[in-house]
């Protein structure tokens, strides 16, 4: 595994556009903590983002995770380039004639997706440490150390994702076209969501069956933190919104997620199995 993990970021840092990527989303995940820094002094308003307990602890993994989670784009070009380049520069097929199985080339992508999950979940929670320790009102090691599974949840989230821009990046060998199927399947989650609602059944069961989407599984991980900061609590009551929703990560959202990797990484082996290289 090692091996197969050396021969991928061997291909990686000999990619200047793939190294600039990298590099830019890790500066992207780092710069969360530049929110530290918004401040509002106009006459009477003061306003200072990090008083408002987004980086109190346990609050701050929910909210890291999903904010970080969204640059998760500039990694899925790195792997949609990374498979069109494997075709376009004819390494793949010199791959499997120096022995290379095509099993060992799919684990090999797998192992670089997992590697680039784990060292974004890693920076993440460095990062979030870090700025809780600094600012949070909480620092009582029991606090400080609940909520750990939203972590969990960006690293499933980000192998999920990551694996099926692993299997576009295979089934349309162009990195731009890969990117641009994916849009559309963001896409057409949402109108086949809005046709079954429409005409098919409730909107209620057709959100039940939107949650196994894969895109929308993936979202359903890490739900959005805004709604829990005492600030937007309180704007609730005052307008009479009822602002208690539920922002727990379920087992069988993981396990949704988890099936779908599983499904993308065994589609993309077959297509390559199948494909005359």
């Amino acid at each position: 595994m090692v091996r197969l993990l050396q021969i991928e970021f061997i291909k990686l840092l000999n990619n200047r556009a793939s190294k600039i990527l990298i590099s830019s989303y890790f500066v992207l995940l780092t710069s969360i903590a530049l929110i530290a820094a918004i401040k509002f002094d106009i006459g009477p308003v003061k306003f200072h983002l990090a008083d408002q307990g987004i980086f109190n602890f346990p609050y701050i993994w929910h909210f890291n995770t999903f904010m970080t989670a969204l640059f998760k784009l500039f990694l899925a070009i790195v792997i949609v380039s990374m498979m069109a380049n494997e075709y376009s520069n004819k390494t793949i097929k010199q791959n499997l004639i120096d022995g290379l199985s095509k099993k060992e080339f799919i684990l090999s992508k797998f192992l670089t997706v997992i590697s680039f999950s784990l060292i974004s979940t890693v920076f993440v929670f460095v990062v979030s440490l870090i700025l809780g320790l600094i600012y949070s009102d909480y620092n009582e090691i029991s606090i400080i150390f609940s909520d750990l599974e939203f972590l969990l949840a960006f690293f499933v989230k980000l192998v999920g994702f990551f694996s099926f821009c692993l299997f576009l990046g295979i089934f349309v060998k162009r990195s731009a076209f890969a990117l641009g199927f994916l849009i559309l399947w963001a896409i057409l989650e949402q109108i086949v969501f809005g046709l079954l609602g429409w005409k098919v059944m409730s909107w209620d069961a057709a959100k039940r069956i939107k949650d196994f989407f894969p895109l929308e599984s993936m979202t359903n991980l890490i739900k959005e933190p805004f709604t829990r900061l005492s600030a937007v609590q309180n704007i609730g009551q005052q307008i009479g919104e009822n602002m208690s929703f539920d922002y727990q990560v379920y087992w069988y959202e993981f396990l949704i997620v988890l099936l779908w990797t599983s499904l993308f990484i065994y589609l993309s082996y077959a297509l390559l199995k199948k494909r005359d290289l």
